[in-house]
């Protein structure tokens, strides 16, 4: 096959493997010669606290890609160039230093991204380079999937069935893989000048996080190490994945985020596993398609980063003054005075991780009980995730505040007591992240205010000093959130009735 352009570059952002790595096939099939590169893009870091685990989950992950990078040239200096600055002015830079013709790249779908990729696409167009990219990290993205009067859908059971309806009709039991080492003899060595280490956190003005005290293993060989782990538990998905101190989830959300697993790859194995009869499997792969439910949201609906996707939601009057700053505070420290809340936000804030039933329950907290805009929360999950990522969060965050696609009802407001003794009901959880509760019974962990004065000093437990009172009564909280969102019950009433 004769190549459509003698020089090209990979330019890396969040498909960190050479596994099924969509740009990278597309590079070296369409290419003579090849060259990879990652920019740590300081419009991204320079915002960043100056220890994030993020970062440094990247920064290993690409010491290995390099590595593979290698392996599969099997060329000594080939391999990553790594660089650090602002990606709009690198990539056009870098790309006519290399003398290459086009530059290849995975969709992004986030809005900053997409006016990054404008700028860099149109700086490239300057000098005559090309730039291509390709669908990657998603199975079907933007308006692949509608509705059958031509729209993005808003609901996701329908968009679940139509998704899996598009996937039976491509005609292959599990989604196309693009292999890389065919062709991977155009992978091209590193000039001498380019031809570096990965840089190290220090130089790029980060210090290290407690990532590997945590146990998180970076790169395509972590991600590996816990499908390999999950893969054996995934039959039983459907009955443990709501239970916080029960090993039940895949835990692969990170390398989902950055790319150092293939989603095409983890469908096919849900579906495989879901056409053996694992209803455990056939859960985690509706798990696998809401992300692209809220990748195409985000792509159709971009009003979301900052606006309620259901506008008469955005009418909602949140708390304000220092009282609100004070309740969010005590929520983002874990010192609400429910335990389960509170253990919850010292999981993010210990480890970066939060369980989902968690996620529900914290962020429905803020908004249903604190009464504090979503948006709140929304940003400090973005500071602490390791797994943040724009799409998901956003929709999640709008789901528990009812603003969003396929949310909750509005009047939907979790007890936090509840959920607590039913899905932590012997505390286990909660005494991992709340050691001062430890010695409560199992009953008294969900409600220590309730619990009589000698049980709580037996337990040493002092309400107010080791361990907060309840900053909002539950009961009380519900009516003025109901109260809070009549507004909204007005409006759906009028359109109810204009339909009618």
């Amino acid at each position: 096959m004769q190549e459509e352009f003698d020089t090209g570059l990979v330019w890396f952002r969040r498909d960190l493997r050479v596994q099924d790595n969509a740009a990278l096939s597309a590079a070296l099939q369409r290419c003579r010669r090849v060259h990879c590169i990652f920019v740590f893009d300081r419009a991204i870091l320079d915002n960043l606290p100056r220890t994030d685990r993020r970062v440094e989950f990247i920064r290993e992950s690409l010491v290995e890609l390099d590595a593979n990078l290698r392996e599969l040239a099997e060329k000594p200096q080939a391999g990553l160039i790594a660089a650090h600055g602002f990606a709009t002015e690198l990539i056009p830079a870098m790309a006519s230093s290399l003398g290459v013709q086009a530059v290849f790249a995975a969709h992004d779908y986030e809005p900053q991204s997409m006016a990054r990729d404008a700028s860099v696409g149109a700086a490239l167009a300057e000098h005559d380079i090309a730039f291509v990219t390709v669908k990657d990290h998603v199975i079907f993205e933007r308006r692949e999937v509608l509705t059958q009067s031509g729209k993005p859908y808003g609901v996701f059971t329908p968009y679940l069935r139509a998704w899996l309806a598009r996937l039976a009709r491509l005609g292959d039991s599990a989604p196309h893989q693009h292999d890389c080492e065919p062709h991977a003899h155009g992978l091209a060595e590193r000039p001498a000048a380019l031809a570096l280490p990965v840089p190290s956190l220090e130089s790029l003005g980060f210090t290290s996080t407690n990532l590997q005290a945590l146990g998180i293993r970076p790169g395509a060989r972590g991600a590996n190490a816990l499908l390999e782990d999950f893969w054996e538990r995934m039959d039983h998905y459907e009955d443990w994945r709501n239970f916080p101190a029960v090993k039940g989830p895949s835990y692969l959300s990170v390398h989902l985020r950055f790319g150092t697993v293939s989603i095409r790859q983890l469908v096919g194995l849900a579906l495989q596993r879901k056409l053996a009869g694992s209803a455990g499997a056939a859960v985690w792969l509706a798990e696998l398609v809401w992300r692209d439910f809220y990748f195409q949201v985000l792509a159709n609906f971009p009003l979301v980063v900052e606006h309620a996707f259901r506008p008469e939601y955005d009418r909602i009057v949140w708390e304000r003054g220092e009282h609100a700053q004070a309740l969010f505070s005590a929520w983002c420290q874990g010192a609400t005075g429910y335990p389960l809340v509170d253990a919850a936000m010292a999981q993010l804030n210990q480890t970066g991780y939060m369980h989902n039933r968690l996620r529900m329950v914290a962020g429905s907290f803020l908004v249903k009980h604190l009464g504090l805009d979503w948006r709140w929360g929304e940003r400090y999950f973005a500071e602490k995730l390791n797994d943040f990522d724009l799409a998901a969060n956003n929709g999640g965050w709008q789901w528990v505040s009812s603003s969003g696609c396929d949310a909750q009802p509005y009047f939907r407001i979790f007890n936090p007591v509840s959920q607590s003794e039913k899905f932590d009901a012997d505390g286990k959880f909660i005494r991992r992240y709340l050691p001062q509760l430890a010695k409560l019974s199992d009953k008294q962990i969900h409600t220590p205010w309730l619990a009589p004065s000698a049980d709580l000093a037996s337990a040493g437990v002092v309400l107010g000093q080791n361990y907060p009172m309840p900053v909002v009564d539950h009961a009380q909280a519900r009516a003025r959130t109901l109260e809070r969102y009549a507004v909204v019950r007005k409006d759906l009433q009028t359109s109810t009735a204009a339909a009618q």
